[in-house]
């Protein structure tokens, strides 16, 4: 368990105060204590929901499935006591992460005050006359107001959040948009939330209300739909890196080493989210293209000879190949196929210079060699973090982009690294290397950086990366 920032519980402190700010005018407001019971009692039920009838299984933590409640308490409530909904279920909702006291503190903070806020620019919009009136679509300009402004506050705190506890550059928090990518399924909630509000001043009362509880179930259905799909991709990359684990156990463990070292470069870099996602997968997915090399050359005891290397120097084309029918990739496709070219043009499998190597190649490329630098090798220790850096800071520009470099560098500065031994040797403590336990092997030597073998002086393995 990591200990939340000390930042962050400040930060956290103060969307506390600001939420209990919020609900100080609670003895200044007329309050249908009733009301607010009844959907906060709503709210805290459906958080406590583990399973949908649509589904047969557990929803997963953070859908935010039931923010029609929310929406229908700021649609009919004042903002106060719109506030006070939120808290009683979100301090009891199921948190699996910890620490989880500081997880519900923040949930419940973080949906008061947003609620709060919409309620505001609800009220201030007509939006309670329009709902109760018989002007109903009337009702749809204040509400949509409503929800904007919900949307936006959740956006601007979980951007802060992200950046104090998570650590992400604020630039990566916000761009790509948690707004954008929130608006369309909380728009859907406020329609729901705003049926319900209409049905409350129905002449079936607050009875009819609970009809909408069918599309919050849709709505859960639909959301679960996207994360199950999300969950097929996640295995269909286990399942291809499971099967370059058999052939290749050598590198054990280094496509997902190189993943992270991706997304923590594409952060830095300030990517949205889906493109940071697509280079993981790329990072994980770049050697791929060696199940289709032959075993015996993967395995082989000695040095490859020339056609044996131009057999392992076709991984790459493997793999985007194989990867061809599987349309989430995306770009990360350019990036299993071009990981081996270099700036100057002497990589393969094409030859590309500069900017014409995809963005997320050369993301990988400084990833891949990072990786193998700093992780230990039956025929070569592992070089200490800072090494590796100033090696790859010495070949920016000739074969890696400076500016993935640098922003590698940034990035390991605030989130540190932690070496691993790739190689199931018990004789890797002794393996060759310098007397401070450093590769001594340049990493601009083709042996090991475009022929994937390594140095003659040590026991040969076809790899990828330096």
């Amino acid at each position: 368990m990591r200990p939340v920032p000390v930042w962050a519980r400040v930060y956290i402190g103060c969307a506390v105060l600001g939420a209990l700010g919020c609900l100080a005018a609670l003895p200044d407001v007329t309050v249908p204590w009733w009301a607010v019971g009844l959907l906060a009692a709503l709210y805290a039920l459906c958080e406590q929901v583990t399973r949908c009838p649509f589904l047969g299984r557990r929803a997963p933590e953070g859908l935010s499935t039931f923010f029609p409640v929310l929406l229908a308490g700021a649609f009919l409530l004042p903002p106060p006591a719109a506030a006070l909904v939120a808290v009683p279920g979100a301090l009891v909702s199921r948190v699996e992460r910890r620490p989880r006291g500081p997880r519900r503190v923040w949930r419940a903070a973080r949906l008061a005050v947003a609620v709060w806020a919409a309620s505001r620019v609800h009220g201030a919009l007509g939006g309670r006359a329009a709902v109760a009136g018989p002007d109903f679509p009337y009702a749809l300009v204040p509400a949509g107001g409503a929800v904007l402004v919900f949307c936006a506050v959740l956006a601007v705190l979980d951007r802060g959040i992200l950046a104090l506890a998570e650590r992400v550059p604020l630039r990566s928090a916000g761009r790509g948009g948690l707004f954008a990518r929130s608006l369309a399924p909380v728009a859907a909630h406020g329609l729901a939330g705003l049926m319900m509000a209409v049905l409350w001043h129905s002449p079936y009362g607050p009875a009819a209300a609970l009809l909408v509880l069918l599309p919050m179930y849709v709505s859960c259905w639909v959301f679960a739909q996207v994360h199950r799909e999300r969950a097929v991709h996640r295995a269909t990359i286990r399942a291809l890196v499971q099967a370059v684990d058999i052939k290749d156990g050598y590198t054990r463990g280094h496509s997902e080493r190189v993943g992270r070292a991706s997304v923590l470069i594409a952060r830095e870099l300030g990517m949205d989210d889906e493109r940071v996602e697509l280079v993981r997968f790329a990072g994980i997915l770049h050697d791929v293209g060696k199940i289709g090399v032959p075993t015996r050359l993967l395995r082989k005891d000695g040095p490859l000879t020339e056609s044996e290397r131009r057999v392992v120097e076709l991984h790459p084309e493997y793999g985007h190949e194989m990867t061809r029918g599987i349309g989430f990739l995306g770009e990360a496709r350019s990036a299993i196929l071009h990981h081996h070219e270099r700036l100057d043009g002497s990589g393969y499998p094409h030859g590309l210079a500069g900017d014409r190597i995809p963005e997320p190649a050369r993301v990988v490329a400084v990833a891949d060699a990072f990786d193998a630098m700093t992780s230990t090798r039956s025929y070569r220790r592992a070089r200490p973090v800072a090494a590796a850096l100033e090696e790859l800071e010495r070949c920016a520009g000739t074969q890696f982009d400076p500016a993935m470099v640098r922003a590698l560098a940034h990035a390991l500065d605030r989130h540190g690294w932690l070496p691993a031994v790739t190689a199931d040797s018990p004789g890797s403590a002794d393996s060759p290397g310098s007397a401070d336990g450093t590769d001594t092997t340049d990493i601009t030597d083709p042996s090991e950086v475009r022929g994937n073998v390594p140095p003659p002086s040590a026991p040969a393995r076809a790899e990828t990366g330096p």
